[in-house]
């Protein structure tokens, strides 16, 4: 039974992969919309807008592409571009043919683009004219990738090589008719890489059915997205909470999208995407909602009413935070928790339902505990490991077994993450579990004591990590980037030690204060805390 454009969804809402056809291909996502919305909008970028019906179409002439340029199904095809309509599209065209995408961060060196190329085996790499110059430093590394498609830029396309050309002449003469692939719904789609705040990026393959399941799970059923509504990322579709967020989730129910090709890494140039486009929803990470409250006035400077909703995740959002954001804007920011190896996010608070400071409650078809290190279940209000059991989650890291064997537990995922529970049923994140303190023999959540520094008024944003004293015992040591108008001194430094002090138990005060100009973070906006330790 078909449902009506009115009611936002499509023909298919499966909270189960049994709910889905045994063959089903993700493109139904996007082409579900072909018959009540063709005409609609829905995507928009700085230099066009195209409908339902014009993505589909082309998706299908890059499609007939990856067929003539050898593509089977099961092949991997990489995209190495910035967030543009082509990157959507060649994600689509390669869900339809069968094929897996494999997203790659635009942020890269050479050396690991190399890795990323050779580990995932992909044939095809379709790179942006702006990231070619490190693309060709990496291609000469793996020779196994037999054709470079240049997006924009055409003269940059020709090579000596005899493997790379232009997008617009890649499909030039493709058709705009193509069946899709007769692929099962266990079958691959994506291959996408951790970012990771510690050691090598790891491969992760997920499933055409985990887009449905994410996309009704928690997309619906959780954020209540619906077709009026217009999504903007500033994670970037390489990444599974964009991909997800500002692509997969708004096309099942028919919203509209806002690509930005840029890397809006300062808050007025994400400010200045929403004053132009008028989002109703959208995706951050705390360090970006955080630096907008630090730009003075910036809810008057900028039109930020059109936001219905703000998602944050990628670090636990503090609840000061929450607070002052809210007071300004009016806006609800829903925090939660997701990972790749699930594809996205599956603890999280509601709109409406929201307690400031915690992950919220499980999502609706996904089950978790938290276990000590021997896997039995801690008490209520204990710290432990949180652990996971949900359909959409990874199977394993591609050529990585000893790692696989740790994370992938039977029907739990182990998630690395430590967290405890209150008695209404809500988790609060304590931290990574290489990010923990043991101070005096007990443990430390570094999320509480960056919690207590983020609501003094001189704090921008701040990372605890354990450093060893004379006595080579560990203590907690905080990094913190000021608020403009504060002076990182000696006599700052012991007012942000007392401010914690007089907020929590004295062991978990920060012995040592550094004051910097910003921290080390993933493309996510994670805090690498193992690079300050």
């Amino acid at each position: 039974m078909r449902v009506g454009p009115e009611s936002g969804r499509g023909p298919v809402e499966p909270r189960r992969a049994s709910e889905l056809p045994e063959h089903y291909n993700g493109v139904e996502i996007l082409e579900r919309n072909l018959e009540f919305r063709r005409d609609k909008v829905a995507l928009l970028t700085a230099d066009s807008e195209l409908s339902f019906g014009e993505v589909c179409s082309e998706v299908n002439r890059v499609g007939n592409a990856l067929i003539r340029s050898g593509v089977r199904p099961g092949d991997r095809v990489a995209i190495l571009s910035l967030d543009t309509a082509e990157w959507a599209i060649a994600f689509f065209a390669c869900l339809k043919v069968g094929a897996v995408a494999v997203g790659m961060n635009t942020l890269l060196t050479a050396g690991e683009q190399a890795y990323m190329l050779t580990d995932s085996g992909a044939r095809i790499l379709l790179v942006h004219a702006a990231l070619l110059p490190v693309a060709r430093e990496a291609l000469d590394q793996v020779p196994a990738v037999e054709q470079v498609v240049v997006i924009g830029g055409e003269a940059d396309a020709d090579a000596e090589d005899g493997r790379t050309l232009g997008f617009e002449s890649w499909i030039a003469d493709e058709s705009i008719e193509l069946a899709a692939a007769d692929t099962h719904r266990d079958d691959f789609g994506t291959l996408n890489y951790s970012s990771g705040t510690t050691g090598q990026p790891k491969g992760i393959f997920h499933a055409h059915r985990d887009y449905a399941l994410t996309a009704q799970l928690w997309g619906v059923d959780v954020l209540g997205i619906r077709s009026t509504d217009r999504t903007f990322s500033v994670a970037k579709l390489f990444f599974t909470f964009g991909l997800g967020g500002n692509l997969i989730f708004p096309w099942y129910v028919g919203a509209s999208v806002v690509l930005h090709p840029g890397s809006p890494r300062q808050a007025k140039d994400v400010l200045a995407v929403i004053d132009r486009f008028k989002p109703t929803i959208l995706y951050n990470a705390p360090t970006g909602y955080a630096s907008a409250i630090a730009i003075p006035d910036f809810a008057q400077t900028y039109d930020v009413t059109s936001l219905r909703l703000g998602v944050s995740a990628g670090e636990a959002l503090p609840a000061p935070l929450w607070h002052a954001f809210h007071e300004i804007t009016g806006i609800e920011l829903i925090d939660g928790i997701g990972s790749t190896e699930n594809f996205h996010i599956f603890v999280s608070n509601r709109p409406g339902d929201i307690r400031p400071g915690s992950s919220g409650r499980p999502v609706a078809g996904y089950e978790c505990r938290i276990v000590d290190g021997d896997g039995n279940p801690v008490s209520q209000g204990e710290i432990g490991n949180l652990q996971l059991k949900g359909e959409t989650a990874a199977l394993f890291y591609l050529h990585d077994a000893e790692r696989s064997r740790q994370t992938f537990l039977g029907e739990w995922l182990h998630t690395g993450d430590k967290y405890y529970e209150d008695d209404d049923g809500y988790l609060w994140h304590a931290g990574r579990t290489d990010d923990m303190l043991k101070v005096g023999g007990i443990w430390v959540s570094p999320v509480e004591v960056e919690s207590t520094l983020i609501e003094h008024e001189a704090v921008l944003e701040c990372a605890i990590v354990g450093v060893a004293d004379d006595a080579t015992l560990v203590k907690p040591k905080a990094y913190v980037v000021l608020n403009e108008g504060y002076v990182g001194d000696d006599v700052l430094a012991d007012a942000l030690v007392a401010h914690c002090a007089e907020r929590m138990a004295g062991y978990k005060r920060p012995r040592w204060i550094e004051f910097v100009e910003e921290l080390p973070k993933t493309a996510t906006g994670k805090i690498q805390r193992y690079r300050l330790r």
